[in-house]
């Protein structure tokens, strides 16, 4: 005998939601101390002006990709400075998560920015192509 299939489309609002909610709770968290860290604690000054853009964390809560831009550094040596760093940001972050595991931090550019300054540039010039045919 095969089990019996419901017909209810019946289910619970906010029911099966907290699981897959929860990277992206711990990613906002973590964005948010890392760039205090950045601000108040890191003096190192490969990492000066390090904006956090992004943190996106697996869904076992183990690895976050942390991106960063900073238009006045080089992005090999900031992500240099914040691999340095990578020790104490995950000692702070073990202490205010509180949790079993802290994430491991891989840091990456976040090229998009400069990608949307490109764009923009295009829109620019063909705006400008554009005023410069009309009579």
């Amino acid at each position: 005998m095969s089990p019996r299939k419901s017909r209810s489309k019946f289910a619970l609002p906010e029911l099966d939601r907290g699981e897959r909610r929860r990277p992206a709770r711990v990613a906002d968290y973590v964005r948010e101390e890392i760039a205090m860290l950045l601000i108040r604690k890191i003096k190192d000054p490969r990492v000066y002006q390090t904006t956090i853009t992004n943190v996106s964390v697996s869904p076992d809560l183990r690895q976050a990709r942390v991106l960063f831009s900073n238009a006045t550094q080089d992005p090999a040596s900031v992500a240099e400075g914040l691999n340095s760093a990578k020790g104490f940001i995950r000692s702070h972050l073990a202490r205010e998560l509180g949790m079993r595991y802290v994430p491991d931090l891989d840091f990456r550019y976040d090229s998009s920015i400069e990608h949307q300054a490109e764009m923009s540039q295009i829109f620019r010039e063909i705006a400008r192509d554009h005023d410069d045919d009309t009579p």
